[in-house]
């Protein structure tokens, strides 16, 4: 029964997604005296290095058809990346990758699939993920479930394998500060498009992943160089990533990630698999955005003297700044035209020109006072001459 398992290999895990030996209920971990495994410094370097635009640039949805090493097609599996929204154990929303995988199929003309949900940060962390795979044997029908969920300073992982009606389940808590490095089923797929990116993957890099018995493990990855493929009457060029999780129990579990230059998945091969995954239809490739230097000009003499507008200007300018500096140094003068418009505006005259006579008369040394009706003797604005001063 363990080969028809092992055929039904998850096409979204990072290692063989076969159905391992039935866990132990609550089983402890690893015995206290084993040292801790540590993700070394290169890994943790190339995580930091992520930025949240570049991981932007690589979201997107594709579909790849799985076939048998016959061309026979077995299924389909898809892969969506996009932003997302992750609520913690705290009731705190935040923003980062949303890794979404299913795949249907049928092997042995058995159904079998898996589904894959992980909610991460910006540096690839898993701060959530659910998983799922199942074959419906006709005699005893299997299931395995690995829930991931960070709590507060751990990460805890609920395992669970149901083999007809009997259900096992293993917990484990992994301390968060022994997480530093794990790249997780949700977080690979998206590290994988990083490389693609790049055209460069960390050397001697060893990271922290699962084991198919839920274990934690070293991965590493190793860049195989360039082959040129032929997909829907085209070519292109697919930068190769094998990937091999390094079980602390069983073999080695080695993949190969044919990638495209913005990170497009074009063909994917479990090694000692009959099957494969690979695209039937040559996507759109996506480009980084050229940006362009901004134009320089160059600086060039104005003269402005001899620009008619601008000569204009300068004059109605000087001219207004001589008059408010004149109002600056002569406050009176403000005063006597704030009264003049005052006493205007409340007596709104006929005849303004004669108002302001009289109402700067009054400030003359020569201002007589009028008549008791002067009204009825108007007096002309201007001051008559006297002939002695002749």
């Amino acid at each position: 029964m363990s080969s028809k398992v092992q055929s039904t290999e998850s096409a979204i895990s990072s290692s063989p997604a076969h159905i391992g030996p039935r866990a132990k209920d609550h089983g402890a971990s690893a015995p206290e005296s084993v040292p801790p495994l540590e993700a070394n410094a290169e890994a943790l370097q190339f995580l930091e290095s992520l930025r949240q635009e570049e991981l932007q640039m690589l979201f997107f949805s594709e579909t790849l058809a799985m076939v048998s090493n016959t061309g026979e097609p077995q299924g389909e599996l898809t892969i969506d990346v996009h932003t997302g929204k992750h609520k913690d154990d705290t009731g705190a929303l935040s923003n980062g990758p949303l890794v979404h995988a299913f795949s249907r199929g049928l092997v042995d003309k058995m159904p079998c699939g898996n589904s894959l949900l992980g909610y991460l940060s910006w540096n690839l962390e898993t701060m959530e993920q659910h998983s799922q795979e199942f074959i419906k044997f006709h005699i005893l029908p299997m299931e395995r479930k690995i829930n991931l969920l960070k709590q507060e300073n751990q990460l805890a992982m609920t395992r669970s394998i149901k083999e007809g009606k009997e259900v096992k389940t293993q917990v484990t808590f992994l301390p968060w500060r022994l997480t530093a490095g794990f790249i997780s089923e949700s977080a690979n797929l998206l590290l994988l498009r990083v490389m693609a990116w790049r055209r460069r993957v960390p050397s001697d890099a060893r990271f922290l992943a699962l084991d198919t018995e839920g274990k934690l493990c070293y991965s590493t990855y190793h860049a195989l160089g360039s082959q040129t493929i032929q997909v829907d009457h085209q070519e292109a060029e697919a930068f190769i990533v094998e990937q091999t999780v390094h079980s602390e129990e069983g073999v080695p579990m080695s993949c190969q990630y044919f990638l495209l230059s913005d990170g497009h998945l074009a063909k994917r091969v479990q090694v000692g698999s009959p099957g494969c995954c690979m695209i039937t239809k040559m996507p759109i490739l996506r480009e980084e955005d050229e940006i362009e230097p901004p134009p320089v000009f160059e600086k060039k003499p104005l003269m402005w003297e001899e620009d008619m507008e601008l000569y204009s200007r300068f004059l109605d300018r000087k001219l207004r700044l001589s008059h408010a500096r004149y109002l600056e140094e002569h406050p009176d003068a403000q005063a006597v035209i704030s009264d003049f418009l005052l006493f205007l505006l409340l007596h709104k005259p006929a005849d303004v020109v004669t108002f302001a006579a009289e109402h700067f008369g009054m400030l003359s040394m020569y201002w007589e006072p009028d008549p008791t009706l002067g009204s009825s003797n108007p007096r002309s604005p201007f001051r008559s001459l006297d002939l002695e001063f002749l």
